[in-house]
């Protein structure tokens, strides 16, 4: 069995809708979800021109490899309306790999941990809800600690609405 963190966001139609339904998919499809942080919103990064974004973070545990769960993940994404036009414009849904067990992965088209996590307030504090300890694989300190050191300056704040999804 597998153990994935994985981030969703939303800027575009009904973002708490979106995330709603990126969950149930996830799911089904996916693996079974082990823990939701609560819902936050923040400014966009990277292209600020844009609807603030709705994010969360799951624990989801998986039979699938690192592979294959990208690759449905796309799918949902694909089958609840994403179109790529841009790098870090709006979307309907964005569903990341965050960290899959303590892998370090480095493909073409995937790259575990993600990134960007200890640049991204709007990835770090939800991911401290659900795993504040975890060590990242890489760069070897725990979320918290990325979280403490994230020179990112936008704010992230608790989403008003807090529904079971």
């Amino acid at each position: 069995m597998n153990t994935v963190f994985f981030l969703l966001g939303a800027n575009l139609g009904d973002p708490l809708k979106q995330l709603q339904e990126a969950v149930r998919e996830m799911e089904a499809r996916v693996g079974s979800i082990k823990q939701l942080s609560r819902i936050y919103e923040s400014e966009a990064w990277g292209v600020t021109d844009q609807p603030t974004f709705l994010n969360l973070v799951t624990e989801v545990e998986t039979h699938f490899d690192a592979i294959r769960t990208l690759q449905i993940i796309q799918s949902i994404e694909q089958d609840l309306g994403r179109i790529r036009l841009s790098r870090w414009g709006a979307r309907l849904i964005d569903i990341d790999i965050l960290y899959f067990n303590d892998e370090i992965i480095d493909l073409e088209n995937l790259n575990v941990p993600h990134p960007y996590i200890q640049d991204r307030r709007f990835t770090l504090v939800p991911l401290c809800d659900l795993a504040p300890d975890y060590i990242h694989p890489f760069l070897q300190k725990n979320n918290q600690t990325l979280l403490e050191q994230c020179i990112d300056p936008l704010d992230v704040k608790l989403h008003s609405k807090q529904p079971y999804v």
